[in-house]
């Protein structure tokens, strides 16, 4: 004996139900997620401050496994031009100031703690956007902005990130204290890895460089070299 079942076809209320579902996690599938950088990155960045008195660019490598920052920068500030060559090593507490033309290096106590290129955790989502045009593929490109405070030693400061969706690549920051202000960084020509590993070894003649501290001088941190 043959039981024949009929199979009868989904109504249009469950064919709306089920598109329904499927676009609710399709929307959440696509929500933007707070990331992290890769942790080796090699590109340029603009710096300036919204008062004027500041104005640079910089080369810099990134080594967030050896928590290590090279920055190489040529700018201007209340009026007055600079050059600043600085490699920053986290694991050891160190910064060295590097000077190729004199083959000098100053070493200096380095006081903040090393921070990854990454959206923290208790960032608030600000928007995603298309930078550019999303009318033709490869004429835009899809941002995250974040924003949130930060807590420092001397109160709170407050940021806005904004990061590439796909590889969490910075694009732009934006951070506010009561000292410094606005201070709005721009990331161009990024790249993926360490064009030059060597960037962030000391160089040889940096070998013998005593450790400078001089009476009443706090160690120095990330955001004073701005």
């Amino acid at each position: 004996m043959v039981v024949q079942t009929r199979v009868c076809p989904p109504s249009d209320s469950m064919r709306a139900l089920v598109l329904f579902v499927c676009l609710s996690l399709g929307c959440l599938a696509q929500k933007p997620q707070r990331c992290t950088s890769p942790t080796l990155l090699t590109g340029s960045f603009s710096v300036s401050t919204a008062n004027e008195k500041l104005m640079a660019y910089a080369k810099y490598s990134y080594d967030a496994r050896g928590k290590r920052i090279r920055l190489r920068e040529v700018g201007s500030f209340k009026k007055k031009s600079f050059h600043i060559d600085v490699l920053l090593l986290y694991k050891l507490g160190v910064m060295y100031k590097i000077n190729y033309r004199n083959r000098t290096c100053c070493k200096k106590p380095l006081g903040a703690q090393f921070h990854p290129l990454e959206i923290p955790q208790n960032a608030s989502l600000l928007g995603q956007v298309v930078l550019g045009s999303s009318s033709g593929p490869g004429q835009g490109l899809l941002v995250n902005s974040w924003a949130g405070e930060l807590q420092m030693k001397k109160g709170k400061a407050k940021y806005m990130s904004t990061v590439t969706e796909f590889g969490c690549i910075p694009v732009s920051t934006l951070f506010h204290t009561d000292k410094s202000g606005w201070v709005v960084t721009s990331f161009f020509n990024n790249v993926i890895g360490l064009v030059d590993p060597q960037h962030l070894v000391p160089p040889p003649f940096c070998k013998d460089a005593k450790l400078e501290i001089e009476d009443g001088e706090d160690p120095l941190t990330f955001y004073s070299l701005f």
